[in-house]
């Protein structure tokens, strides 16, 4: 998708480059953490534990990872979950893991100056505001795919390829931990209103995660 296609249908796209320069293509460790510990709260710390050796992902058995990771690490431990959980629960889990990443963003990554701003800005602003804001560090959830911002409202945006290209059949639950994400942020800085659905698309032969994010 080229900065002249779109991202939904509601007008032409904003692209929003990632770092695509690292083959291997990571991602920010909350995509993990928060899932394990998501798993771990519901069904215990032994099944965390074995969906995490079912991903083979034992070298963070002993310790989550606080680097950034591998986008494959998170596609497979996405897969496990599946595997081991069965989808409905494994996406009701990707929820809590999304929202549980919203919480720590905005305790450690968004200034709370930038906060307060954004609290008292129109929703469409600061809306646009927020996505700047997350384009500039799109690569941190993105890995090797990219983020495309569209326009309107719901305002669509794409996140193209990376670890939703990796999931394959655990790309549904990805795509609700993203959109869990995005909708505990714009609750928090847009309006309490706001949600945030996710549906899977293809955007030209790369499987995509599609968000539509309102706040009306």
């Amino acid at each position: 998708m080229t900065g002249s296609e779109r991202a939904g249908s509601n007008g032409p796209a904003r692209p929003v480059s990632a770092d695509a320069d690292d083959p291997i293509g990571r991602i920010g460790p909350n995509a993990i953490t928060r899932l394990v510990e998501a798993i771990g709260d519901r069904e215990g710390a032994d099944r965390a534990t074995a969906v995490l050796r079912d991903a083979g992902l034992d070298a963070y058995i002993e310790a989550l990872p606080q680097r950034m990771v591998d986008e494959a690490h998170v596609a497979a431990l996405y897969r496990a979950a599946v595997a081991a959980l069965g989808e409905p629960l494994a996406v009701e889990l990707a929820a809590e893991a999304g929202k549980r990443t919203g919480d720590y963003l905005l305790a450690h990554r968004i200034p709370k100056p930038a906060q307060a701003l954004l609290r008292v800005l129109p929703p469409s602003l600061a809306s646009f505001v927020l996505l700047k804001a997350i384009g500039r560090h799109a690569w941190t959830f993105t890995g090797s795919g990219r983020l495309v911002v569209g326009k309107g409202h719901p305002l669509p945006v794409d996140i193209v390829g990376g670890a939703i290209a990796a999931a394959g059949p655990a790309a549904g639950p990805l795509a609700r931990f993203y959109a869990a994400t995005f909708q505990r942020l714009y609750r928090e800085l847009v309006s309490p209103r706001s949600t945030v659905e996710e549906h899977l698309a293809d955007v030209e032969g790369t499987p995509a995660c599609r968000l539509r994010l309102a706040w009306r």
